[in-house]
């Protein structure tokens, strides 16, 4: 790409910044789709032992290298990157945060700031985010499924979302103590503040999950349950309640019912276990329902509804850590699921992380 195409589509108030560690060939594409629309980009890097910090100075992005000494949460870099951005450019009146596994698309800077000026009470505005590659793997393909929300105003939003920088300090940002679902909780404040959220009908960014194998899925199920409890302790009184439901889903159909079940096995001749199934099949049912109503297809509905019953049992363990880790006073440690990147990938999607 010339010098003249890269200034093509860049705009002059929005900065960019994006978070990562270890992510290589993922966060190069990253980091390229971002420099080509904006020149206020910034990188946080969490410890990477790879190159990610030589790539991006030698491509001119600033970067803001985390204390390692400190607790790692995706919060807190996006904090330590938002506030670098605004110490080097304080006129900037959006923000767009990205994960380093990203891709941002072209247009969707221009459509989501147009819709921020337009609508002075909306905090943050999100758009489409796409799998790059759901063909590889069922994990990847529910990625790509869960990313396909509601056009509109909306509760919460992801990790990626175009961001009013004021607005955000005005709430005391993200959370830098939660490991995940900072996000969602973030949202919370924002909507007690009187603000909105909502998502466009615009693409937004290509998301590279790398997600090939069932004990990746669990983990990111565990991280879940864990955020979901974290939340609900923060925010579970009314009206809001937020997180309640999740976490009583998780532990009486991950825990409760196969618990109950097992435990009155023996004395049933296994009748117990059978009702235990014939109940998941009966809420996996009434879920693809609703997923059809949303206007998918049945075969994309019963397998929305099959692992979200199937992620139960991992949510149910990630609730119980948080509570373990409350009561014994223990800081809460990060829950991964991604590998790092260890093979090229393009814009088109001709190599793919193992």
């Amino acid at each position: 790409m010339s010098s003249t195409d890269a200034q093509v589509g860049k705009v002059d108030n929005v900065g960019m910044v994006a978070i990562g560690r270890n992510e290589g060939e993922r966060l190069k594409v990253c980091l390229r789709s971002l420099i080509a629309q904006s020149d206020r980009v910034i990188y946080v890097d969490s410890g990477s032992s790879d190159d990610s910090v030589s790539f991006a100075k030698s491509i001119g992005v600033e970067v803001v290298n985390l204390d390692t000494s400190i607790q790692f949460t995706a919060a807190r870099a996006r904090n330590e990157g938002i506030a670098r951005l605004i110490e080097l450019h304080p006129d900037t009146a959006m923000v767009q945060v990205v994960d380093g596994d990203c891709e941002l698309q072209p247009g969707w800077i221009e459509t989501a700031r147009a819709f921020l000026e337009a609508n002075p009470s909306a905090a943050i505005a999100c758009g489409r985010t796409r799998e790059r590659h759901p063909e590889h793997s069922i994990y990847n393909q529910l990625c790509d499924l869960e990313w396909d929300t509601p056009i509109g105003e909306a509760k919460s939003c992801g990790g990626i979302a175009m961001i009013r920088p004021n607005i955000f300090n005005e709430v005391g940002g993200y959370n830098p103590g939660l490991i995940a679902g900072e996000e969602p909780e973030l949202c919370v404040r924002l909507r007690a503040k009187g603000y909105s959220i909502h998502r466009i009908d615009h693409e937004m960014v290509l998301h590279d999950a790398a997600m090939t194998r069932l004990s990746q899925y669990w983990k990111r199920a565990k991280r879940a349950g864990h955020a979901y409890a974290q939340g609900a302790d923060l925010h579970g009184q009314p009206p809001e309640r937020y997180g309640v439901k999740q976490v009583r889903s998780a532990i009486l159909w991950g825990l409760v019912f196969p618990l109950v079940a097992l435990i009155f096995a023996w004395w049933t001749f296994g009748l117990s276990v059978l009702v235990y199934l014939l109940l998941v099949g009966v809420q996996c049912w009434r879920i693809s329902k609703g997923q059809r109503k949303r206007g998918r297809s049945a075969e994309h509905a019963w397998l929305i509804a099959r692992f979200i019953m199937l992620a139960k049992h991992p949510q149910a363990i990630g609730v119980m850590l948080y509570w373990r880790r409350k009561l014994l006073k223990k800081q809460s440690v990060l829950i991964e699921y991604k590998e790092p990147s260890v093979q090229h990938t393009t814009s088109e999607g001709a190599d793919v992380n193992a």
